[in-house]
C-alpha cells in the first residue's frame, strides 16, 4: 500500500494519520477538512473555549504534519467517490488517487424545520466557524434559548449560567440526556441547572423563531412566546454519510462497517462520529460520539492497515463537563435497566451503578473521578467475576477495594 488518504480532519482523522506513522508506515498520506482552519478538538467548544477563547484548541500543532510528512487539504471538501478508479473527487476541481480510502466524515448537527430557522439570532455549536459567531454576539446577549437537552445544550447551559446568562432550554423528552443516562442522573442534573437558574420547558416542542425589535421570540407547542436575544440549536446530530451513499456504500444511521471498521470495499474504511460498527458492550450496532471511541478507532485501524489482524472492541467510556459538574459514564447503559446508588446525590457525588439482572452494564459517576476509574476496570473484567448487586448496595464497601478483590477473583 502506497497510499492512505484520509476524508475528515477530526479527532478520529488526525490521530489515525498519526498512527499510521508511528506503526511505521512510510507511504504518502493526504489528509482533508472542509474547514480552512487547522484541525481542532471540538469538546472544548460547548465547554471553556466560549468563556476564554485565547486560542484555537488544535489537535496537533502545524508543524507536526510537516514534520509528518502529512499533506493537509485545508478548506478542500470530497465531493465523490469513483470507486472503480479508486479516486477521490475534490471540491477545488482536482482528484486524489489511493490505495486506501478512510472515511472520518463526522456528523453535522439535526437542525428542525421551523419557521424562522435562518435568522441571523440562531447559532449552531459545531464548529470553530459557529462558536466564533457565539462569541462576537455574546457580550449583548442577557438571555439565551438552547433547543436540545442533551449533552451539548446543557454544557452550554451550565456554561453561559456562569457567565450571567439567563438561559431558557426546551427539551422534547420528558427528562434531560434521556438516551445517554439513567433517571438518577437525569434528575440529578435538572434539579443542579435550576440551582443555577436556567428555566426549563420539558415535552415541549418549537413551532417557530420570529423576529421582534428587541431579538427574537421562540414560540412553544403550548402556546408560550420565550423572548430571547439568541437561540441556539443542539437538538442532536446526524453522521455525514453521503459521500459513501452516493458511492453505492451500505449506511444505516452511519457507514456500515465490519468488526475491523471495513466497508464491503475492501479499499474503503470508516471511523468514528459517522461510523455504525459491531458493538458486544451494546449487544448489536453501535455508532458512538465520543473522543474515546474516535481515538481507540484510530489506533486499531491505523495498526490494521499496517498489517496487524484484529477485531475492534475497545471499552467505551464518555464524560460531560456542565458548569461546575461533571458526568462521566463508563459502558453503555440503556432503558429498564436496575439502579444502584452509590454515595448521596444530595451532596453532589455519587455514582449509579446499572444492572441487568446481576450483570453490571454501565456506571455513571457525578463529581466522583475515582469512582469512574474504578468502574473503568470493573467493567473491563469477565462479567462472571464482577461486583454483585449486593456489593453494588452495601454502603461500607469501599469500591477501590472491592475491584482489587474481583480482579484476584478474575
Amino acid at each position: 500500500m502506497k497510499n492512505v488518504v484520509v476524508v475528515g480532519a477530526g479527532h478520529a482523522g488526525v490521530e489515525l494519520v498519526a498512527s499510521l506513522r508511528e506503526n511505521g508506515f512510510a507511504g504518502r498520506i493526504d489528509l482533508l477538512s472542509d474547514e480552512p482552519d487547522l484541525p481542532y478538538q471540538r469538546p472544548p467548544l460547548s465547554k471553556e473555549y466560549i468563556k476564554k477563547p485565547t486560542s484555537a484548541p488544535l489537535l496537533r500543532p502545524a508543524q507536526f504534519y510537516t514534520d509528518n510528512d502529512v499533506r493537509l487539504h485545508a478548506g478542500i471538501a470530497a465531493t465523490a467517490i469513483e470507486r472503480d478508479a479508486r479516486r477521490l473527487l475534490l471540491s477545488d476541481g482536482s482528484s486524489l488517487g489511493y490505495d486506501h480510502l478512510v472515511l472520518a466524515t463526522g456528523a453535522r448537527n439535526r437542525l428542525l424545520g421551523l419557521p424562522g430557522i435562518d435568522r441571523p439570532q440562531v447559532y449552531q455549536i459545531r464548529t470553530l466557524a459557529d462558536v466564533r459567531r457565539i462569541i462576537a454576539g455574546l457580550s449583548g446577549w442577557k438571555h439565551v434559548t438552547i433547543i436540545g437537552g442533551g449533552f451539548i445544550g446543557l454544557e452550554a447551559a451550565g456554561l453561559l449560567s456562569t457567565m450571567g446568562v439567563k438561559v431558557a432550554l426546551i427539551e422534547l423528552a420528558p427528562r434531560l440526556m434521556q438516551r445517554s443516562v439513567s433517571p438518577t442522573v437525569s434528575r440529578w442534573f435538572l434539579d443542579y441547572h435550576q440551582a443555577n437558574g436556567v428555566q426549563f420547558h420539558m415535552e415541549r416542542h418549537v413551532t417557530s423563531i420570529e423576529e421582534t425589535s428587541s431579538g427574537v421570540k421562540v414560540r412553544l407547542s403550548d402556546g408560550i412566546g420565550i423572548a430571547t436575544d439568541a437561540v441556539i440549536m443542539a437538538a442532536g446530530v446526524i453522521p455525514n454519510t453521503e459521500l459513501a451513499s452516493d458511492a453505492g456504500l451500505h449506511t444505516d444511521n452511519g457507514i456500515v462497517v465490519d468488526s475491523s471498521l471495513a466497508t464491503a470495499d475492501v479499499a474503503i474504511s470508516a471511523l468514528g462520529d459517522c461510523a455504525s460498527y459491531p458493538n458486544a458492550f451494546a449487544g448489536g450496532r453501535a455508532r458512538l460520539e465520543s473522543v474515546q471511541n474516535a481515538t481507540d478507532q484510530a489506533r486499531f485501524l491505523a495498526a490494521r492497515l499496517c498489517g496487524r489482524a484484529g477485531s475492534y472492541s475497545a471499552f467505551p467510556w464518555f464524560w460531560s463537563i456542565q458548569g461546575a459538574a461533571r458526568l462521566q459514564i463508563a459502558g453503555l447503559g440503556e432503558a429498564g435497566l436496575t439502579e444502584i446508588v452509590r454515595g448521596d446525590p444530595a451532596s453532589g457525588k455519587f455514582s449509579v451503578f446499572l444492572f441487568d439482572r446481576d450483570r453490571l452494564k454501565a456506571v455513571e459517576s457525578v463529581n466522583s473521578a475515582a469512582d469512574h476509574m474504578a468502574s473503568r476496570r470493573l467493567l473491563a473484567i469477565p462479567q462472571e467475576c464482577r461486583l454483585t448487586p449486593d456489593q453494588a448496595r452495601d454502603a461500607t464497601c469501599n469500591l477501590k477495594d472491592l475491584v482489587s478483590s474481583v480482579q484476584q477473583a478474575a
